[in-house]
């Protein structure tokens, strides 16, 4: 008989193996063997389920630790960064672990930080507002102050070509001179307003290096005779002529750089040099340099140069006239161009101001000075052009150069009174006004588009900003001028036009 292995000892030691021979108390041997195996089944069941909930004990008491662990460094960061923020109020929180405490000073901040917020949309917006006010005053400025001046440009010009009596040419280039110089002062606010706002564009045409240095000392070769100094154009032979370049810009740059050599030098010499530097390749290295013997600029001050409205020394100003934002200039272009300006100078004995900048050298024909005069003598005689202007000192102007070309011209007042003339008669070019009465030049000029009309319209604007040149093209208009022109830009726009 098969019995609990107990239950069986205590049997053999206390009734003897005789005893199981009773049927009856055989029976009831069974069911007490089959208790103590049930006994044991239990047993071993509790004892199982007790090993599993310790050790599920075990595991959720580790998790509770780590959890407080997590807590407790939970608030130690919060604290440090609520010091951070305010360390006035949260110093009270050094001993404290009050999370309803700290949650109400993390709210307190969290809705300082949305007042900063909304503080700092403001301060946006109204910076937004203030330098669109700011270009709206420019561009309004610029355009009365170039108005009056393409009169007075204009005429100067007239003057020019017409007879005058021999002591008269002093005058007028005394004119020219001062209006130019009030020219180039608005251009450099205009510019350092566009640098500052990166609205500067520079354009990558094909230009004659040579031709444009060698204009660059025409341009200043009168204000250099003024302070009986004398400009030397040096340019190696490995530099190339034709080059692929914004020629606007390197222009501003070199006359910036040899009207300051002028000004604050007398008797003296100014060197413009060029060099190539390294080897001669694409894109090839060209080092531009204006080297001048006159006051030079002490150390101290060779920083302060280049800051806006600012010069070398508060006597500058009086002595030598400008606007302490050439250089101001020169170094934010070169900056934008990936490149820098440099300066050496001992005061007393001149000054040494450089660049370097990349060209890629232009493969086309080369221009020669015949070819160029050929374009400038082309004839315009029998042109047919409307004029669209209502400023009557600009219709004189405009009116006087053309007829010198013996072209046929015809007037509009303004934008409207242009679309019916264009209706009733044909024309080479138009020379349309943009700020007109009644109806201005981008409106007449899309009026002209929608007759199918395809005449050559050129804009004439006293604006430079970058959104007018944009207008000028997407209404239709060919090409612009910028007032007040020369002449011969004025001749070469109608020229290409036709």
């Amino acid at each position: 008989m098969n019995l609990h292995p107990l239950l069986a000892k205590q049997i053999a030691k206390h009734l003897g193996e005789e005893a199981l021979e009773n049927p009856e108390f055989t029976s009831l041997i069974k069911v007490v063997s089959a208790s103590y195996e049930s006994y044991e089944r239990d047993k071993k069941i509790t004892e199982h389920a007790f090993e599993i909930s310790e050790k599920e004990y075990q595991d959720v008491l580790q998790d509770l630790k780590k959890e407080n662990e997590l807590k407790k460094e939970s608030i130690k960061k919060v604290k440090q960064t609520l010091t951070i923020l305010d360390e006035k109020n949260a110093s009270n929180l050094k001993d404290s672990d009050d999370l309803v405490e700290i949650i109400d000073l993390l709210n307190d901040q969290i809705n300082i930080k949305n007042e900063l917020e909304q503080t700092l949309v403001f301060a946006k917006e109204n910076a937004e507002k203030a330098a669109k006010a700011k270009s709206d005053f420019l561009s309004v400025m610029s355009h009365e102050i170039r108005t009056p001046l393409n009169a007075i440009i204009g005429n100067i010009h007239i003057l020019k070509q017409e007879v005058h009596l021999p002591h008269q040419e002093e005058f007028i280039s005394t004119l020219h001179i001062s209006a130019m110089n009030l020219i180039n002062l608005i251009n450099d606010i205009l510019d350092f307003s566009k640098i500052e706002d990166g609205k500067i564009k520079f354009d990558n045409k094909s230009f004659s290096l040579k031709n444009l240095l060698s204009d660059v000392r025409a341009t200043n070769r009168f204000k250099a005779d003024e302070h009986q100094n004398t400009i030397n154009l040096n340019i190696d032979e490995n530099v190339p002529d034709l080059v692929l370049g914004d020629s606007l810009r390197l222009g501003q740059l070199m006359n910036n750089l040899v009207s300051n050599a002028i000004k604050f030098t007398s008797n003296g010499e100014i060197n413009i040099n060029i060099s190539v530097v390294g080897e001669s390749q694409d894109p090839t290295h060209v080092k531009f340099s204006v080297v001048d013997n006159g006051i030079g600029i002490e150390k101290e001050n060779i920083i302060k140069i280049f800051e806006r409205f600012t010069q070398a020394n508060s006597n500058i100003t009086r002595e030598h006239g400008g606007s302490g934002l050439g250089l101001a200039i020169i170094k934010k272009l070169l900056v934008l161009m990936d490149a820098d300006i440099h300066v050496e100078s001992e005061f007393g004995k001149g000054s040494n101001f450089y660049f370097t900048l990349p060209f890629v050298k232009d493969q086309s024909l080369p221009i020669t000075e015949k070819s160029i005069e050929s374009n400038e003598n082309v004839l315009l005689e029998g042109i047919k052009v409307l004029l669209v202007e209502d400023i009557k000192f600009n219709v004189l102007v405009a009116k006087k150069m053309m007829e010198n070309w013996k072209i046929d011209i015809d007037l509009a007042e303004n934008g409207l009174v242009a679309v019916e003339k264009v209706k009733n008669n044909k024309y080479d070019v138009i020379l349309m006004d943009l700020q007109m009465p009644i109806m201005d030049g981008l409106s007449a000029t899309k009026k002209i588009r929608e007759l199918g009309i395809n005449t050559h319209i050129i804009a004439l604007t006293a604006s430079v900003s970058n959104d007018t040149q944009s207008e000028v093209y997407s209404c239709g208009m060919n090409n612009y001028l910028t007032k007040p022109f020369n002449p011969k830009d004025l001749h070469e726009a109608i020229r290409r036009a036709i």
